[in-house]
């Protein structure tokens, strides 16, 4: 039947995540909405049963606000404590600040593997083992790092592992959360309703076995089912070859903005993606640069890119963005150059 055929093409979705992130219990993959979904599932249905006033979460500056929010709920409403560990001048990460920032109150590290505004790569793996070896869990947002970059989700050995399907080449309201056995074991749902039942009686419920335990409701069939188109187009075209490409037109973008002596480039870290934030010297608005930009037929994103407290730290009120995918080639980096150029001239 037509729902058959649904249901199996959307079931083999948690296959092709499985493949895609180098997990070989698909079992783990919990289909959903999105980053922002799949990290609130962890803040209701893991952290909260569990956190009290006084314990820690370890956070970077960096993370985008659906890695921000949902821990400031808890502390907001339990009175755990936030604990931000600071970009260096040059937009990195060090593995060994968020290392040194776990204390014995700690009881998770929210940590993003690459950063939406400034491209920084993140080293997650020394961070996650040193996070084990004192108890601590370990949530990774991979809603930028997965896209760029080949990623085994088993090699790293994070909790918790998040990714989006617009950030993939997919549909929006898509994405999936993979969580280890020990922490599946531990977690609540975080939805109730249809399909995360085993049995519902007037005095009682129980749950299916997880994954289904967390997926109420309908899903987004569609949206689902086209994640996993994306995931297998990536995976033909092979993720390092995705990377090898953003990494040439990366290094090209680096040659030509240096040039450019009245830009202001936000994070400039040799080990980052090909994602570029600036500004213009003086009073310039992203807004208007962007706009001049777009007139000239190139697309960047303008504002705070939901990272207030990046945005803050590098005390400035937004950026211009230039994020460069698969898709992209040299001429659009010169075209981009020649673009900042025009604006320049017209807003100095």
């Amino acid at each position: 039947t037509l729902s058959n055929i649904a249901t199996e093409k959307y079931e083999a979705v948690r296959g092709i995540v499985a493949r895609f992130l180098g997990v070989r219990d698909e079992g783990r993959v919990i289909l959903n909405s999105g980053t922002t979904e799949g990290i609130n599932m962890v803040a209701y249905g893991w952290a909260m049963p569990r956190m009290q006033a006084g314990d820690e979460i370890v956070l970077s500056v960096m993370e985008h606000h659906a890695n921000i929010v949902p821990w400031h709920f808890l502390r907001e409403r339990q009175g755990v404590d936030l604990k931000w560990v600071e970009t260096e001048p040059d937009g990195a990460l060090e593995a060994q600040k968020v290392i040194d920032a776990i204390g014995p109150h700690t009881k998770l590290v929210a940590i993003s593997h690459l950063s939406n505004v400034l491209g920084t790569r993140v080293d997650v793996k020394p961070i996650i083992e040193a996070a084990h070896a004192r108890g601590v869990a370990v949530l990774v947002d991979g809603s930028q790092g997965a896209v760029h970059a080949p990623v085994d989700v088993d090699d790293l050995g994070a909790d918790f592992y998040v990714i989006t399907g617009h950030k993939l080449y997919g549909p929006s309201g898509s994405g999936a959360i993979v969580v280890s056995r020990d922490r599946l074991a531990e977690m609540r749902p975080f939805l109730g309703g249809g399909d995360m039942i085993r049995e519902v009686t007037r005095d009682s419920v129980s749950y299916a076995d997880p994954p289904m335990k967390f997926e109420a409701g309908t899903p987004g069939i569609v949206q689902t089912i086209g994640l996993g188109v994306a995931l297998e187009y990536l995976m033909g075209l092979g993720m390092k070859n995705v990377a090898a490409h953003e990494d040439m037109l990366r290094d090209y973008a680096v040659e030509k903005l240096s040039g450019l002596n009245w830009l202001s480039q936000q994070g400039t870290t040799k080990d980052k993606a090909a994602i570029f934030s600036f500004t213009l010297g003086g009073a310039a608005h992203p807004h208007d640069i962007s706009t001049i930009l777009d007139k000239k037929g190139v697309a960047v994103r303008a504002g705070h890119h939901c990272a207030g407290p990046l945005m803050q730290h590098l005390g400035v009120t937004a950026t211009c963005r230039a994020s460069f995918g698969l898709y992209n080639t040299k001429g659009e980096v010169d075209a981009l150059v020649e673009a900042l150029e025009l604006a320049n001239d017209l807003l100095s």
